[in-house]
């Protein structure tokens, strides 16, 4: 057992070795007070200090969700709970040394579904190779983190659409005041995720509240265009409290119905979005013009919020496998342009423009693209790769202080016959060191190459460190007007401006408004 005193009371942890190194490690801190109750919807209600020593050698409990459909392989329901869920997990290495950078994992999951506990998540090893403090937190999900509800609860409930990151952001003070007592070096912190995590942190780089609170962003596979105007908010709040059997005269029902009951209306929720997209199914997002989130965030970067952060920001090659090869066929599903189209369209790509992106497309293939391939390709680009672009033309047309830099991950996944290649997510286990671990497996088949595992979570660690993701293997230079990217891949290489004629397709036809 390992013993800890920080500045909210003492914890008793474990330790273990995992690579040669010690790493001690505290599960299921609580960072913020029950979000139950009262305190439903409503912003974090920050930790008072506890008496005793705090039993922290177990997870915690996950945020409330409904099960993952269809399930990975191997999975387990996760463990959850309204009162408990806003913990944090943190690893330490004993190094010796004191001031360790730290670095802050925000899970994915579509806003609806994972958890700090994961095991792809474990930051043992992260920790032990980076010598950095890593920590994991959890954070509310669905409508529990971002239903809005301004219109019909009152002043009380004006950020409830944003309570998700405003979560994190407490989640972050909690690190700022009590890190120091675990080695780690409160002035420099990394704030990284994939996906919703990812999104997550494109938004908290718009968020005036955020400012101070990290130095450095890493953003896997992410977007600072993840949000909804509150018109469009009340709207899912309207369907979403017709699912409940609540009329909107009677939205304070939604304070006291068990959890469960609100799960079952949010699936329902899903399954709407779910028949309508071909892409992601997206129905709880964070909403603009509220306090916490006065304007859209790539506004925000563009004005110059959180200017002095560095950010490493990139995308996988086959970001829309899964929605491709996963989602059941339907005789009403047109074709494959048809769906490339609609999801283009989804993304502002007026119609009459989808042979210019299968064009572009083409010019990048150096052949004509196969259907799968064209729908499967939009969707990367709507979703993820082309607002990774933008955001760092936001930066740039900012003048913003901190460094930039942009990665492409390209390593294919021999799963199902190769048929998802470069997939999403796929890089999560390359960053974390857990290649060879059972949550993995069904990406990585045991084929997948260590060296390249080392040169990420290394890249990852000297970024959180310095600020630059140069290490003795990678020569990284600053994104800058050349576009320069580093491409993960059996052989990494850095390539100005990959796939760039897609790029300008997407500048040209929807470019960045100006200021």
């Amino acid at each position: 057992m390992t013993l800890l005193s920080t500045p909210g009371g003492s914890l008793r942890g474990t330790s273990l070795v995992t690579d040669g190194t010690t790493v001690h490690r505290f599960l299921g801190i609580p960072y913020a007070g029950p979000a139950s109750g009262v305190n439903r919807f409503r912003p974090p209600v920050p930790l008072e200090s506890w008496d005793g020593v705090l039993d922290c050698t177990a997870a915690g409990p996950a945020a409330p969700q409904n099960p993952e459909s269809p399930a990975p392989p191997g999975a387990v329901p996760r463990r959850w709970s309204e009162d408990g869920c806003l913990n944090l997990n943190v690893w330490v290495p004993e190094t010796g040394g004191q001031a360790l950078p730290v670095m802050v994992w925000i899970h994915g999951g579509a806003y609806l579904l994972g958890a700090n506990s994961d095991a792809m998540y474990d930051g043992a090893r992260l920790a032990a190779a980076a010598g950095a403090v890593v920590v994991s937190i959890n954070y509310r999900l669905g409508a529990l983190g971002f239903l809005h509800l301004a219109d019909l609860l009152g002043d009380g409930y004006v950020d409830s659409s944003n309570v998700a990151l405003l979560d994190q952001l407490e989640a972050l003070r909690w690190v700022r005041r009590n890190i120091g007592a675990f080695g780690g070096d409160p002035g420099n912190v990394t704030i990284f995720g994939e996906s919703a995590g990812a999104a997550a942190i494109g938004t908290l780089l718009g968020m005036p509240a955020s400012e101070g609170l990290f130095r450095r962003a890493i953003m896997q596979s992410g977007t600072a265009e993840r949000f909804r105007q509150p018109e469009e908010s009340a709207r899912i709040s309207a369907a979403f409290l017709d699912l409940c059997g609540l009329a909107p005269s009677s939205a304070a029902e939604l304070l006291t119905l068990p959890v469960e009951q609100l799960l079952a209306a949010q699936k329902g929720l899903e399954k709407r979005f779910a028949a309508q997209s071909y892409a992601v199914p997206l129905p709880f997002q964070p909403t603009v013009g509220t306090p916490s989130l006065p304007a859209p965030p790539l506004d925000a970067v563009r004005n110059g919020v959180n200017s002095g952060v560095d950010l490493l920001i990139g995308t996988n090659l086959n970001e829309g496998s899964f929605a491709v090869e996963m989602r059941p066929p339907s005789p009403a599903d047109p074709g494959y342009p048809e769906r490339a189209a609609a999801v283009l369209a989804a993304s502002g790509i007026p119609a009459a423009h989808a042979g210019g992106y299968a064009a572009a497309l083409e010019e990048v293939l150096q052949r004509e693209p196969a259907g799968k391939e064209l729908l499967e390709s939009a969707i990367a680009d709507s979703l993820y790769r082309q607002p990774s672009n933008r955001l760092l033309a936001a930066r740039r047309a900012a003048g913003a202080a901190g460094k930039s830099f942009a990665y492409l991950f390209t390593w294919r996944s021999p799963a199902m016959g190769g048929k998802l290649g470069a997939c999403h997510a796929l890089e999560i286990p390359f960053v974390f060191r857990h290649l060879d671990a059972p949550a993995a497996a069904f990406l990585t088949r045991g084929s997948a190459p260590r060296r390249l595992s080392g040169a990420m979570s290394g890249a990852w660690a000297a970024f959180a460190r310095t600020g630059s993701p140069d290490t003795a293997q990678l020569a990284w230079p600053e994104y800058g007007h050349g576009r320069s990217t580093m491409v993960f891949d059996d052989e990494t290489r850095l390539e100005a401006d990959p796939r760039g004629a897609l790029r300008a397709f997407f500048e040209a036809v929807s470019p960045l408004p100006a200021s």
